[in-house]
């Protein structure tokens, strides 16, 4: 075997090992956003038990599920800055400790303010999760590759929304909802050890075969806090309103979907807790197949930011029609098979907006964009179980909520797929 030989044998090694290495950190990111959205769920899966025990109206608890989303809205615009400035490692690192700290202690809590508090916490604390994602995956994955990690890690929050309902439930029912936050904020623990301990950035070797010479290069870090000149742009607003649009309809089955099929449907607390779970089964699927269809529009030749909105676009469009028929019909089944399809099509464009972001900014600016859109997103996620709540207290039914989620929807789908333009440096 001569000399090319044996630097061809070295370099495929090399990049099988480092292939292995970077997907072991995806999946290190897919158990933290489980663990992370298991956290955002205990409180949704509580719903109806804490309102009774603290003798809460629903508009009190719509005001409850919110404090976490507000504060997780508005430390993202600050968390994107830090993650881009310090790092993925010691930011995930800090945020899965805090969070995991303040799920503990809500076994602990005896007041309505006390847990309004920690759920500004948890908002808080959560916040760098994503961004953190993002920038890993733009880091050790080129532009043609980076859909499907994205994607991946974004599955975490589904598979989390799947198993929450009938795993947090049957906590609950045996160690009361007390012992079903220690159990929970202590798999955070676990995550935060296992991802100090293993995580690393590449080496200068490793980006240059990540990265081919055409794509964006890594800006120096004095150019990292110039990140307010997004905001100076319209395609950020159209990324902030339409992020918005679709996270208003998708939070409204995070946090009501179970009182709904109690309330609404009949179901028992037991029955609730693997009904529940089949739309966010579909969601699933639904953030996965997103990631694949945007990527393989790129792959036929299609620019990133076209591919991006099919998924996008055609998943709030699907969405809006599934869940705006459902106040006019009766039939128990037919509702939660409309409920399915449309969780699966809002989870369409869940990877892919993050992916887009990646797309659309400077390298040195990846989660700074992501976390802003993320940013409008949560402010639509905030307004989802208030709204919610003042409705049911009004009207006593979940009817206006979907035509209202629906309408969101729709406003998503017209400012991703009309007004967000490709920028000319992609």
């Amino acid at each position: 075997m001569n000399q090319a030989e044996n630097e061809l044998v070295i370099h495929q090694a090399s990049s099988k090992k480092r292939s292995g290495l970077r997907w072991g950190f995806i999946v290190l990111l897919l158990i933290g956003a489980v663990v992370n959205y298991l956290d955002r769920s205990t409180l949704s899966i509580a719903n109806t038990t804490i309102a009774e025990e603290f003798g809460l109206s629903q508009t009190q608890m719509g005001f409850l599920l919110s404090a976490f989303l507000w504060p997780y809205a508005l430390a993202n615009l600050p968390a994107g800055w830090l993650v881009d400035k310090f790092g993925a490692k010691k930011m995930f690192g800090w945020a899965s400790g805090l969070w995991s700290l303040a799920t503990i202690l809500f076994a602990f809590v005896n007041s309505y303010s006390l847990f309004y508090a920690l759920r500004v916490v948890l908002g808080v604390a959560e916040s760098p999760f994503f961004t953190s994602g993002l920038k890993v995956t733009e880091t050790w994955f080129s532009k043609k590759e980076r859909g499907l990690p994205t994607s991946v890690i974004n599955t975490g929050s589904q598979i989390a929304n799947a198993i929450a309902p009938p795993l947090l439930t049957v906590l609950m029912l045996t160690m009361s909802w007390r012992g079903m936050f220690v159990l929970v904020g202590a798999f955070g623990i676990l995550v935060m050890i296992a991802w100090v301990k293993i995580y690393r950035n590449p080496t200068q070797e490793e980006c240059l075969e990540i990265h081919p010479l055409d794509e964006k290069p890594t800006a120096p870090k004095e150019e990292q806090a110039k990140w307010g000149e997004l905001l100076k742009k319209k395609t950020t607003w159209f990324m902030i309103l339409g992020n918005f649009g679709i996270m208003f309809t998708i939070w409204v089955y995070l946090t009501w979907l179970p009182s709904y099929l109690e309330k609404e449907q009949g179901f028992s607390l037991k029955e609730t807790g693997f009904i529940a779970s089949i739309p966010f089964i579909a969601g699933i699927i639904g953030v996965l197949v997103g990631g694949l269809i945007s990527d393989s529009f790129i792959r036929k030749g299609a620019k990133p930011v076209a591919a991006r909105k099919v998924p996008i676009v055609g998943g709030a469009i699907l969405a809006a029609a599934s869940v705006a028929p459902i106040p006019f019909i009766e039939n128990t089944t037919v509702c939660i098979v409309l409920l399915t399809i449309g969780y699966f099509a809002s989870q369409l464009p869940s990877g892919v907006i993050w992916t887009l972001a990646a797309d659309i900014a400077p390298s040195h600016q990846v989660s700074s964009l992501g976390a802003i859109q993320n940013f409008g997103g949560f402010l639509g996620a905030a307004l989802a179980p208030i709204m919610t709540g003042i409705i049911l207290d009004a009207t006593g039914s979940f009817n206006n909520v979907f035509l209202l989620g629906a309408g969101f929807l729709l406003v998503g789908a017209i400012s991703y797929g009309v007004f967000l333009k490709q920028p000319k440096h992609v």
